[in-house]
Parts: C-alpha cells; sequence; structure tokens
C-alpha cells in the first residue's frame, strides 16, 4: 500500500450491517477508561477495520456526537501505528464505544486510545 501510515482511508472504516451486527453479537469486550473495546477476528484480508460510536442517550445534540467521533478519529489516525502489523493474518474488526457523560478534551481522548491501542496489540499477538 503507498497510503501514508497516518492516513485514514475508506478500508480502514467498518462498514456494512452484516460486518457491524457480526461485531457487536459475537465480538469480545472490553472495558479502558471512557472506552468500550469490541474486537472480532475475522477470516478477511489483514487489515484493521474501525467502528466509532458515540451514543445519542449521552449526547442528544448531533454537534456534540460528532465532535467527540472527530477526536476519536484523528487519535486513532495519529496513533494506529501501535498495532501490530497485519501483512500475513486475519482482519481484526474493532468498535471504539465512548461511554462518558462529558466531552473530553482531545488530549484525554488520545491518551485513552493509546492505552486502548496497546491493550489490543497484546490481544492480538
Amino acid at each position: 500500500m503507498g497510503l501514508s501510515k497516518y492516513s485514514f482511508s475508506k478500508q480502514e472504516k467498518l462498514t456494512g450491517k452484516k460486518k457491524i451486527e457480526g461485531l457487536f453479537k459475537n465480538g469480545s469486550s472490553f472495558y479502558l477508561g471512557d472506552f468500550q473495546i469490541r474486537h472480532q477476528q475475522t477470516d478477511e484480508f489483514g487489515s484493521y477495520q474501525i467502528l466509532i460510536s458515540v451514543p445519542k442517550r449521552n449526547f442528544k445534540r448531533a454537534v456534540d456526537r460528532n465532535l467527540l467521533k472527530r477526536r476519536i478519529r484523528e487519535a486513532y489516525r495519529l496513533n494506529k501505528e501501535l498495532l501490530p502489523n497485519q501483512a500475513n493474518s486475519n482482519s481484526l474488526y474493532i468498535g471504539f464505544v465512548y461511554l462518558s457523560k462529558q466531552i473530553l478534551t482531545f488530549q484525554d481522548i488520545q491518551a485513552q486510545l493509546i492505552k486502548c491501542l496497546e491493550r489490543l496489540g497484546t490481544i492480538k499477538n
């Protein structure tokens, strides 16, 4: 792939109703800080696909949900190299569900996301 290591391409987004339902039905999960992390090993090509969710129950205004999703996506984009390289192995679907009732700063979100990615790296290997 000729993409920059800091890119966030369309192939990295988890899309499709069946894939997302499979992640939430059959995937494993853990809680870390203000995040619930859902993950599922698949038998597709070797890459990560992520989903970012900010529940409407916690943030009624779409602008607040979108702000948090942008911050989470940016933190992931800058720190995704913490995940192990997936060249020859199966794909991993990852769902980040934001659970806090407050809008955290980018620095707080990034610090928590780094811990999540490090833990996912240990689960994967």
